[in-house]
């Protein structure tokens, strides 16, 4: 008689499958960061005492009848929207200037979920300065109501679509310039000189004229702060944003997507 032996069968140990953060918790993760530095928390400090001191200055140089929620809230989002640039900015070269990228891209391997999230939590950012800047000027309609002033809470509904689309562009200008320069101090210069030249030659230069009224962000994005655009403005402010906005995006993808880490 033979007898056989049938050696057993051993499954393989079930390993679980490790899955990566999710792109609202990398989100949460970069809104964090955004006040974590010292540069970032100085800078989101500034932004609302921006709007507290515009709103000081509008009630002490704005007549009567001048001191409404619609004065108070137009205004605001000029200086706003100058600083928030620096902050998409700073969200993206932080990784590279305080050399965070190693750890940041080895946790999350696949770059552009981190440039998104990136993305993400600054254009929340400057929707929160949109809510910010509409606390403060309630604020300032509250105490013109009291002091004498007009008072009034009339507001066409058309700005705040303009005004949220205004800081929120800025913000990926900001963020644009820090993914195509990944240099701190060169996207924060570049960005706010190249704009000025830009202004100074199209002025002294007749044949830029033309070219500055569809490429010019500060003559595109303006019409932002009234309450109605036009189809040309919408057309020549699409213009400067696939300029100044999406290439710089795209081509600071790329490079970004490339480069070593080290």
């Amino acid at each position: 008689m033979t007898a056989t032996t049938i050696a057993p069968t051993v499954a393989p140990p079930h390993r679980a499958e490790v899955r990566g953060p999710s792109l609202l918790r990398l989100t949460a993760v970069e809104l964090r960061k955004l006040a974590d530095t010292r540069a970032g928390r100085w800078l989101l400090a500034t932004l609302a005492l921006a709007s507290a001191v515009m709103v000081v200055v509008q009630l002490s140089v704005l007549a009567d009848e001048r001191q409404t929620f619609t004065e108070f809230f137009g205004p605001q989002l000029i200086p706003t929207g100058l600083l928030l640039p620096v902050l998409g900015i700073l969200s993206i070269t932080s990784e590279w200037s305080q050399r965070t990228a190693l750890t940041t891209y080895t946790l999350v391997p696949r770059r552009e979920r981190v440039i998104v999230a990136k993305l993400a939590a600054v254009v929340l950012a400057a929707l929160a300065s949109v809510l910010v800047s509409l606390a403060i000027a309630a604020l300032g309609t509250l105490v013109a109501g009291a002091t004498g002033g007009a008072g009034t809470w009339t507001f066409e509904a058309a700005r705040l679509p303009y005004a949220v689309a205004f800081q929120v562009l800025n913000v990926l200008m900001g963020a644009a310039f820090g993914l195509l320069l990944v240099n701190t101090p060169l996207a924060v210069v570049t960005y706010l000189v190249l704009p000025t030249v830009w202004a100074m030659l199209s002025g002294m230069v007749a044949a830029l004229r033309e070219p500055a009224r569809w490429l010019d962000t500060s003559v595109t994005m303006e019409p932002l702060l009234g309450p109605t655009m036009t189809a040309d403005q919408w057309g020549r402010l699409a213009v400067s944003v696939l300029v100044w906005v999406a290439l710089p995006l795209v081509a600071g993808l790329v490079r970004t997507l490339r480069r070593e880490v080290s």
